[in-house]
C-alpha cells in the first residue's frame, strides 16, 4: 500500500444517523440512534449486545432498519447498500476464513469482488500483505495460522480495494498483549498513513483510548455520549498516589488514607492499591510528601489523575455497570 492523501472534499461525516432503530422479536438492538462520525479513528465503545455489530450491519446496507435512517459517506443505507460496501471495508468479529487457501488467494478474490481487475487485484494483495506484516507468509494455507495472523488477514481483505471508510469489529480479540499493541498499530496507521477513516469496535476502553480519536459510547442501543478522546481523558483535579508498603505498614496505601485524614484531607482508595486525593490547592503536594515521608514509605508515583472511557457506565446510585473490560 503506498500513503495516499484524502481530497479536500471529502464528506465531512462519514457517518451519520438519525433514530436509527432496529428490533428484532422481544428485543431492541438498536434504539432511536442519533450520531454523527467525522473522519479520523473512532472507536465504538459498548458491552457485548451493546448493538455495536447491530449497527455495522445497517451501516453497511446488509440489514433494513426498523425505523430512522442512516448514512454512509453520503449515501442512503437503506437504498444505497451496494455503493456504500464499494467504498467500505469490513472486518468481522468471527472466524470466517477458508483454511485450505492462502492468503495470497483469499485477499485477490476479495479485491476481484469488489471490483478490481486481475493484474490490479494481484498488486494491491501484495502490497496490503506487506503492509498488515504477512508477506513472507502470504503462500501457506491460512488453516495454518495463529491468531494474530488471521486477524492481519482480515484487516488485509478489508483494505485491499482502498476504501474511505474501514469497519473493524473487535479486531483484537483472542490476541495476546503484543499481538493485541500490534494490531493497534496497525489500525492508527491505516489512517495516519493511508487517509482512510476508521471505525473500530471494542468492549476493551483502554485500547481504544490508546487509539481512538473521537469515542461513541452505545449500551443497550442507546447512545450514552459521542465527543473526543481528549474530552474522555482530560485531567482531574484529583491526585493519584501509589506508595510502597513497609514492615512497620504493610498496608501503604491504607496507612496513607488514615494519616492525610487525620490531617484534615480526604483521601479514597481506586483500584491498583492508589490513593486519591482531591488537589483543592497548592500546599495538597507538600502535605502529601510530608505526609508520605513521615511513615516511612516509598512514594512510587504522584500525577495527577484522569478520567477513564469507563466512568461513562458508572451509575452514582448503583455502582459500576456490569462491563467486560471497563474497569480502570
Amino acid at each position: 500500500m503506498t500513503a495516499t492523501t484524502r481530497a479536500p472534499d471529502a464528506p465531512t461525516h462519514v457517518i451519520r444517523t438519525h433514530g436509527l432503530t432496529k428490533r428484532y422479536p422481544g428485543v431492541t438492538a438498536l434504539d432511536s440512534l442519533t450520531v454523527d462520525i467525522g473522519p479520523g479513528v473512532t472507536g465504538l465503545v459498548g458491552a457485548n449486545g451493546a448493538g455495536k455489530s447491530t449497527l455495522i450491519k445497517l451501516l453497511l446496507g446488509l440489514a433494513p432498519a426498523t425505523a430512522g435512517q442512516a448514512q454512509v459517506l453520503g449515501r442512503d443505507c437503506a437504498t444505497e447498500g451496494s455503493a456504500i460496501r464499494e467504498h467500505v471495508g469490513y472486518m468481522p468479529e468471527h472466524d470466517c476464513l477458508p483454511p485450505d487457501v492462502s492468503a495470497t488467494e483469499f485477499v485477490v478474490h476479495m479485491a476481484r469482488m469488489s471490483g478490481l481487475p486481475r493484474t490490479a487485484a494481484r498488486e494491491r494483495t501484495a502490497d496490503t500483505l506487506r503492509h498488515v506484516g504477512l508477506y513472507e507468509e502470504r503462500y501457506r494455507p491460512i488453516g495454518g495460522y495463529s491468531t494474530g495472523m488471521k486477524q492481519r488477514v482480515k484487516l488485509a481483505q478489508a483494505l485491499v480495494h482502498d476504501p474511505q471508510l474501514v469497519l473493524l469489529d473487535e479486531p483484537t480479540n483472542g490476541l495476546d498483549p503484543a499481538g493485541r499493541d500490534e494490531m493497534l498499530g496497525l489500525i492508527r496507521r491505516v489512517h495516519t498513513e493511508f487517509g482512510i477513516s476508521v471505525l473500530v469496535t471494542s468492549h476493551l476502553l483502554g485500547e481504544l483510548e490508546r487509539t481512538s480519536d473521537h469515542i461513541v459510547v452505545i449500551d443497550g442501543g442507546k447512545l450514552l455520549r459521542a465527543q473526543t478522546t481528549a474530552s474522555f481523558t482530560e485531567t482531574t483535579a484529583s491526585l493519584a498516589l501509589e506508595v510502597t508498603d513497609t514492615d512497620e505498614h504493610p498496608d501503604g496505601a491504607a496507612a496513607l488514607r488514615t494519616a492525610l485524614s487525620q490531617r484534615g484531607i480526604d483521601a479514597t482508595p481506586a483500584p491498583g492499591q492508589l490513593v486519591l486525593v482531591d488537589a483543592t490547592d497548592d500546599t495538597i503536594y507538600d502535605t502529601v510528601r510530608d505526609t508520605v515521608a513521615d511513615l516511612g514509605l516509598g512514594l512510587v508515583r504522584m500525577e495527577q489523575r484522569r478520567h477513564r472511557i469507563a466512568e461513562v457506565f458508572q451509575d452514582d446510585t448503583a455502582g459500576p455497570r456490569q462491563h467486560e473490560g471497563a474497569h480502570p
